[in-house]
């Protein structure tokens, strides 16, 4: 049973070494590519969104390669420091819950200040324009709160001299293609013009907070079996760590004993 669990241990750890690196590896292409590590850049890539995934997959890397090279060496010390991670990761993702669950009015509050912040940037920033329109699309949404927060966008705001002023981006529409083939990046033009009433037929109304709202109340079971199974996962792998490290120190115990008994002298059976 330890031959099994050393090495369970050790290819769960491998798998997710790799994993972390190809996120790691995604992240830093993000950031290359959009010339992030520039000069004139380089002072706000702290609000970068791909360093979060750089952070990720540096910390999934380098815990999980403890854990299996630790695993594979039985080392005592590399299985202690991961089995420690790992409970320190437990005790703030259980917080985090407790929090998140006791403060839902605020999370509101934030989740609302992101998105406008996101708006704000959303066509100087690749990233931001992606997360947004990905949230606007899926989940049929316009804004924060109604469509016409895109106002706060530098771009669309009706007071600029641009021609996506008073519009709104074409994932706030309800049907952004053409014939249903072509994309028509200009069907939110003008549309923070038109009363609600006319705006329906060609935009959604409601904001994406709302919507954010709604999905988690739909699909609350989900994230719950979601987050059990990601806990469990780690309760598992600090279950395992503890077992092959008694086991470990069985042996060197075992070992030790069978030295000092080879080292002493028989015993005179005439005495």
């Amino acid at each position: 049973m330890d031959y099994f669990l050393k090495y369970f241990l050790f290819l769960c750890n491998l798998a997710f070494t790799v994993f972390g690196l190809m996120v790691l590896g995604l992240g830093m292409w993000g950031l290359i590519s959009k010339e992030s590590f520039a000069q004139e850049r380089i002072g706000s890539i702290g609000t970068d969104p791909m360093l979060v995934l750089v952070s990720l997959g540096f910390l999934l890397a380098v815990l999980c390669l403890t854990g299996c090279v630790g695993a594979i060496r039985e080392n005592s010390c590399l299985l202690r420091l991961f089995s420690g991670i790992l409970l320190i990761l437990i005790t703030v993702q259980v917080l985090i819950a407790i929090m998140a669950y006791s403060m839902q009015d605020q999370i509101e509050v934030y989740l609302r200040s992101g998105m406008l912040a996101a708006m704000a940037g959303y066509q100087d920033d690749l990233d931001l324009r992606f997360i947004t329109d990905e949230i606007q699309t899926n989940l049929q949404c316009c804004g924060a709160d109604t469509y016409r927060d895109w106002e706060t966008n530098i771009y669309y705001n009706c007071s600029s001299p641009g021609v996506l002023a008073c519009g709104v981006p074409a994932t706030c529409c309800v049907d952004p293609l053409d014939n249903g083939t072509v994309w028509n990046s200009q069907c939110g033009l003008g549309a923070q013009r038109l009363d609600e009433f006319t705006a329906q037929s060609t935009i959604f109304l409601g904001g994406c907070i709302g919507g954010i709202s709604r999905w988690i109340e739909q699909n609350q079971g989900l994230v719950g079996a979601v987050a059990v199974v990601v806990l469990g996962v780690q309760i598992l792998a600090v279950f395992i760590t503890t077992r092959l490290l008694e086991s470990i120190n069985w042996h060197k115990m075992h070992l030790v004993r069978a030295a000092l008994d080879g080292c002493m002298p028989p015993m005179d059976r005439s005495q």
